[in-house]
């Protein structure tokens, strides 16, 4: 099972890595989406 109030506790204690994580992953989304336009090939 996962361990959500340690999490929520680090959070709490560390609020910049909120910021931190969120910004990871919206970089991390980008970039996957740049790679698939890049590479796809529609039809045969």
């Amino acid at each position: 099972m996962l361990n959500t109030d340690g999490m929520k506790d680090y959070l709490a204690q560390h609020p910049r890595m909120i910021g931190a994580m969120f910004t990871l992953l919206l970089l991390l989304s980008q970039a996957g989406t740049a790679a698939a336009g890049t590479y796809s090939q529609v039809g045969p």
